[in-house]
């Protein structure tokens, strides 16, 4: 099946942009997806068939500054001009409202990849009254040394370049420096996944792979620092079930130790029902993986468990 496409204003003055993906059989809940820094829900279509096969309905959304969604303040890598980071936070939870009008009976999972962890995060922090589980993969959030030099580079590549110019600092930080670790490189994307195919559609994607301005890197900072924060993560609650999953070659995560760390961490807030996995030899995007037809179905058998 395709998404079926829509618009949706939100309160911050975005027009989100939403794919919808309705099982043909009763739906047992919903799941709400969220992507990953300069990629695009479009992606995600795949995954969308495999929960609609197993009776779960698909509502996503590109975030501002990416895909299909508009803003005026949000031109393409970028979440806005000023107080990006609760905007994107806020956008998520209109979707959340509209998703609940559509399907008044239904539980909605949030599932964030990357970026959309991050982003999931502090959601179940301000609204974890409002889903019933959450997926936070292929991310952690960390604070120390590296939060801090990262957030005075930024900061001094702002005062010289301003806010809405691509972050050559950040750039060579992140993506370079991730890619570096799979040397010799065949494209500059090497560290998504290990499927070449994949790699190729990602980098011929006109959606996908385009640069960050040094506001949405200062943004995304300023979501790890919230979900670094013992005092913030307190108030998820402790019934909220989590799947939480990173590969053991992911260089975003540390090669999966930085959801370990937030695993660890949860688990001393006395959530209940937390599930971790890292697939050792997978690199980021895990739906995109060489071994997408076992990561899915493990986590619709997730799914099934607390949704049947």
């Amino acid at each position: 099946m395709k998404f079926t496409k829509s618009k949706l204003k939100s309160s911050t003055g975005a027009e989100l942009q939403l794919y919808k993906m309705k099982s043909k059989d009763r739906a047992k809940a919903v799941v709400h997806i969220t992507h990953g820094m300069c990629e695009h829900i479009g992606r995600y279509e795949r995954f969308a068939n495999v929960l609609a096969d197993n009776q779960y309905n698909v509502v996503a959304h590109d975030h501002r500054g990416h895909g299909l969604t508009t803003a005026s303040d949000a031109p393409l890598g970028t979440f806005s001009k000023s107080d990006g980071w609760n905007k994107v936070i806020q956008d998520v939870d209109a979707v959340n409202d509209e998703i609940r009008k559509l399907y008044p009976d239904l539980p909605i999972v949030y599932f964030g990849h990357s970026m959309g962890a991050i982003v999931g995060l502090s959601y179940c922090i301000k609204h974890s009254n409002k889903i019933a589980a959450s997926a936070l993969w292929n991310s952690g959030v960390d604070s120390g040394l590296l939060l801090t030099v990262y957030g005075f580079l930024l900061k001094i590549e702002r005062m010289f370049k301003g806010s809405d110019i691509p972050s050559q600092i950040a750039k060579k930080l992140a993506f370079e420096d991730w890619n570096n670790k799979f040397k010799p490189n065949r494209t500059q994307s090497d560290w998504l996944t290990r499927d070449e195919a994949e790699v190729d559609l990602y980098l011929n994607d006109p959606l996908s792979g385009f640069d960050a301005s040094n506001g949405l890197w200062g943004d995304v900072l300023e979501g790890v620092r919230v979900g670094a924060d013992d005092r913030q993560i307190a108030k998820i609650r402790n019934d909220l079930p989590i799947h939480m999953l990173a590969g053991g070659k992911d260089p975003c995560s540390d090669n999966g130790k930085a959801v370990e760390r937030l695993y660890a961490r949860l688990k001393k807030m006395s959530i209940k029902d937390i599930n971790l996995t890292i697939h050792p030899e997978n690199r980021h995007e895990a739906l995109n993986e060489l071994n997408r037809d076992v990561v899915m179905q493990d986590f619709v058998d997730w799914l099934d468990i607390r949704f049947a």
